[in-house]
């Protein structure tokens, strides 16, 4: 387990606002798009607070999951929602949830690595073409 509070009163000023402004960042990246924060989000934890892999990754699940339910209140509101969409691929994307958050229990860190990469190399190629 990882102890937050010793490793939090050791941030300097500056490292706070860092972190704080990049959090920033990432809550603006999911709430415009719609989602991708976590290819900041996961590396951040890693590089600044030198956190482990996998808890990288189910941190920034736990930060993203406020920020999207916002951002979906907001969107419905707007009218910018379509029911038949939300509801087929919200099924399969709480499916998914429910499986990867198991999975990663029992990964390796470096496959957990290999897939975040692919994955995201996967998605900046097809945003390409």
């Amino acid at each position: 387990m990882v102890d937050f509070k010793s490793k939090s009163s050791k941030l300097s000023f500056k490292s706070i606002f860092i972190l704080s402004l990049c959090g920033a960042l990432i809550g603006f990246i999911n709430g415009f798009f719609g989602g991708g924060g976590g290819m900041i989000c996961v590396p951040l934890l890693e590089k600044m607070l030198h956190l482990q892999n996998k808890y990288s990754h189910a941190t920034a699940i736990a930060i993203i999951l406020p920020i999207s339910f916002v951002s979906s209140v907001i969107y419905m509101l707007s009218g910018n929602i379509q029911t038949l969409p939300f509801l087929t691929v919200g099924t399969g994307v709480v499916l998914g949830g429910i499986i990867g958050s198991f999975a990663l229990k029992f990964l390796p860190s470096k496959v957990i690595r290999f897939i975040f990469v692919f994955v995201m190399l996967a998605g900046g190629i097809r945003l390409l073409f």
